[in-house]
């Protein structure tokens, strides 16, 4: 980013000229509009009015969309401009488009006096996010990311969505290499912060665990409040040893927390706990998404919640009305068989925590339908080799392995296994194989697409 402190001012809901020249540094190069509705990066689904900022990336430029993206939006930030006059249009030159978007966006929220929310941690980030923006929105105007735009892209993309009626901001922060949370906290500039936990992700980019927890634990550098969770011990003892002088909140089934579950009941679908928050009285909660993993995300939601003076019961129902996100612990029934949709994505802590669930979960039969985990760098074979050994201690009947990685926790599995190359056969064999009353978990990263184990049957 530019050391640019000057914040770009909106003009009932538009965005001027000047303040993105002041924000980025960059040059009017063709001049017609003076002011835009918002920011788009993609030609395809630009708005009338708004300004496209044309970003490249390893595979994809978006100058190459410039002319399209015209066609409907009122200009363009670039770094390259346009070789032919574009009559109607405002273009303006910057050095960097990507540096021009997070500039923008870093502005933006200095405009604005309000508080904002950080979240990050290796999982459930996304769940934590929307169930924080669902319980604060019972009193505020909430702006959040749309889905899981957490890194340097999405977040940047939307900050730039604020408005004069937004009261609070709730960002999902990702990260996949060292320094990506200072780089989004310099961006969004937090002061509340949530580290839902720390387990092996990304290693790839990292490289071994400290260096994760070193950029997970960046949050900390700018936050006067964290909200932490006390039951993992790794984050714990990096957050005991940070120089963090802001308030601790912890939250937490196990060891001491501010906020904490007890009388615990885990359900088919859903469950219900004791919430008690401080010295609150403790209130009954019913909620419809299930494993225990989503009892600490709402603890961690209600622990801001009682930050931002959310009544109990306003977050009781919004906690019993949830019903979480596509392919994350989604309990469906299927011709008389229970399947556990957990596709999303996938580590060998999420990995492990849907295991559980799916022997908890057990009917009959219970087949795991798993794919590779990966950007696991050097520990992705002692991973996959250990999901191996951990399911072979458990009531796993039958194991569906897809991928090459996926083939050594086969290997190590003592019961029944199938090793296929792809979702696609592994497709192939669970129709074959399953029958009515087996409970049936898939699960897998992102690239193995596991979604197709059910397309058209899901």
């Amino acid at each position: 980013m530019n050391n640019v402190c000057c914040p770009v001012r909106e003009m009932h809901g538009k965005l001027k000229v000047e303040d993105i020249i002041a924000a980025t540094g960059g040059k009017v190069v063709l001049s017609d509009s003076d002011t835009f509705t918002g920011i788009s990066i993609d030609s395809r689904t630009i708005k009338e009015g708004e300004l496209f900022i044309a970003l490249k990336g390893e595979r994809f430029d978006g100058h190459d969309f410039l002319h399209e993206a015209l066609k409907v939006g009122s200009g363009a930030v670039v770094n390259v401009p346009p070789a032919e006059p574009v009559e109607g249009k405002t273009i303006i030159s910057v050095k960097d488009t990507l540096n021009a978007l997070q500039d923008i966006a870093h502005s933006m929220r200095l405009g604005r006096a309000l508080p904002v929310i950080g979240i990050t941690g290796s999982n459930g980030k996304t769940t934590t996010k929307e169930l924080i923006a669902s319980i604060l929105s019972t009193r505020y105007r909430v702006l959040k990311n749309t889905g899981s735009l957490n890194n340097h892209i999405g977040l940047p993309l939307s900050l730039t969505r604020i408005s004069e009626a937004d009261e609070v901001v709730v960002l999902e922060m990702g990260a996949s290499i060292p320094g990506d949370i200072k780089d989004l906290c310099g961006i969004a500039m937090p002061n509340y912060g949530v580290l839902t936990n720390i387990g092996p992700s990304h290693l790839e980019g990292f490289g071994d665990m400290e260096t994760l927890r070193k950029t997970k634990l960046e949050l900390l550098d700018y936050v006067d409040v964290a909200v932490v969770n006390a039951d993992d011990p790794f984050l714990m003892e990096g957050v005991y040893a940070s120089t963090f002088q802001g308030r601790l909140i912890r939250y937490g089934i196990k060891n001491d927390a501010e906020t904490h579950a007890t009388d615990i009941r885990l359900f088919e679908k859903g469950s219900s706990f004791l919430l008690r928050i401080g010295d609150d009285q403790p209130i009954q909660v019913h909620p419809n998404i299930s494993g225990k993993c989503n009892i600490y995300n709402i603890l961690a939601a209600a622990s801001i919640g009682s930050l931002f003076h959310i009544d109990q019961l306003s977050m009781k129902r919004v906690i019993d009305s949830f019903t979480g996100l596509p392919m994350r612990l989604e309990i469906k029934e299927l011709d008389g068989m229970c399947i556990i949709n957990d596709e999303y994505n996938a580590n060998p802590a999420s990995m492990e925590e849907a295991i559980h669930e799916l022997v908890r979960l057990k009917k009959k039969r219970t087949i795991a339908v798993l794919g590779d985990m990966l950007e696991l760098g050097s520990y992705s074979e002692d991973a996959h080799k250990n999901l191996g050994r951990k399911m072979s201690e458990l009531a796993i009947d039958i194991f569906i392995a897809a991928g090459p990685l996926m083939s050594l926790a086969a290997d190590e599995f003592t019961g029944q296994s199938f090793h296929v190359a792809n979702a696609i056969e592994a497709r192939r064999i669970l129709l074959d194989i399953s029958r009515e009353g087996d409970t049936v978990l898939i699960k897998g990263s992102r690239g193995m697409c596991m979604d197709r184990v059910m397309a058209d049957g899901s």
